[in-house]
């Protein structure tokens, strides 16, 4: 997709704060018909811009309570397709990372207690082929939760 134009950037920056905005509000903000935010809100889905647009749910509410990130040390990074593809069976995994510095991968997980955390650790991760260390970190509070700042390339300020 070409550079975002300031009429894209204001539309992200709205539904970015809240998915469940009627098209027609936004359009009432940002000066422009219903059918041109459509228009502009399906092409910015389509190039990928725009991932989900689903509602979240609190893992609590689920009784999901510790958060927990887990650093994965690989026997070698090559095998990090393959690992990834076994922790993708795991459902409490909601996201991993192929990253740099000491692990191979990052994962973040939720568990009902510390019992179910120790099951997810030593049964299911730590038995999948090319996993030689894990490091947990439990989140006790999550402070922040946002997405980056829509904002124009070059100038550095919000739309």
């Amino acid at each position: 997709m070409s550079q975002l134009d300031i009429l894209d950037q204001k539309i992200l920056e709205i539904i970015s704060n809240n998915a469940r905005i009627p098209f027609k509000d936004v359009a009432t903000v940002c000066g422009v018909s219903r059918a041109a935010i459509h228009q502009r809100v399906q092409r910015l889905v389509e190039a990928g811009v725009v991932l989900g647009s689903g509602y979240y749910v609190n893992p609590k509410s689920l009784g999901y309570s510790t958060c927990t990130y887990v650093g994965i040390k690989l026997e070698r990074g090559s095998m990090y397709k393959e690992v990834a593809a076994q922790l993708e069976k795991i459902p409490e995994i909601v996201e991993c990372h192929f990253t740099t510095g000491p692990y191979t991968l990052l994962v973040k997980l939720y568990s009902h207690d510390n019992e179910h955390l120790m099951e997810l650790l030593n049964d299911r991760i730590q038995e999948i082929a090319g996993v030689i260390s894990t490091e947990t970190l439990i989140s006790l509070e999550q402070k922040i939760n946002r997405t980056v700042p829509i904002c124009i390339p070059g100038n550095g300020e919000g739309v």
